[in-house]
């Protein structure tokens, strides 16, 4: 069994923080001065954040790779002192989720993350949950989500970890999360911890759409087809 899971709105929540990063990280980059409260990162990888930030508050319109990069080092470097500015949390039923999934031998968790792998590092480290995942794939280039989960697929048949289509899921909390599963043949498991309610998720053909994760019994019930004693 293969899961692939989300960061933000799945497994946790910032709050918000990493916009404090970006804040500084643009203007440390171009001088710019920007109020992001109300810019959307939600579902966009990180390197695509970095290139919109440059040419919608830098004055950018064509960054060239290097300076998109130069930003995206400064975001990562100021990423963790960001996060104790705002008050996040694991979201429900998370840690006991991965901790059963960690007792299951047949089972490996990846993760599929907009986040670069420092981003990725800083937040699960932050929150307590680094130990639970080994490997995966990351905003690394200006590939869009679908790359990076063709590029998790990848690592995982590298890793010999490829499973059945049936037994291979991507855990998200929006619609990109869900077009994530279809390039690579998973079944999509939706939850409305983010930004998107159930009805947008529903619509967008999630396998699954919970307004939070269920219990851990029941998470690891309906990914191996089981019904537990409350479906009987």
């Amino acid at each position: 069994m293969l899961l692939f899971w989300d960061i933000d709105g799945t497994l946790l929540t910032t709050g918000r923080a990493g916009i404090y990063a970006w804040e500084d990280a643009l203007r440390e980059t171009t001088s710019a001065s920007a109020d992001l409260q109300d810019f959307h990162t939600a579902g966009h990888p990180d390197f695509g954040i970095a290139r919109r930030l440059l040419a919608e508050y830098g004055g950018i319109a064509q960054p060239d790779a290097r300076l998109i990069r130069q930003l995206v080092g400064r975001y990562e470097d100021n990423l963790p002192a960001a996060l104790h500015r705002r008050a996040g949390r694991v979201l429900p039923n998370v840690r006991d989720i991965l901790e059963a999934l960690d007792r299951e031998p047949e089972a490996c968790c990846m993760l599929l993350t907009g986040n670069t792998r420092r981003g990725a590092h800083a937040k699960l480290a932050h929150y307590g949950l680094a130990e639970f995942f080994r490997t995966g794939a990351f905003s690394e280039d200006d590939g869009d989500r679908v790359a990076i989960a063709l590029k998790a697929m990848e690592r995982a048949t590298t890793a010999g970890r490829a499973a059945h289509p049936r037994r291979v899921f991507v855990i998200g909390d929006t619609p990109h999360d869900i077009h994530c599963a279809e390039a690579i043949g998973a079944r999509a498991v939706a939850v409305a911890t983010g930004l998107y309610p159930t009805e947008v998720l529903e619509a967008e053909g999630a396998w699954r759409v919970f307004s939070e994760l269920p219990t851990a019994a029941a998470f690891l019930a309906l990914l191996e087809g089981r019904k537990t004693a409350r479906d009987a």
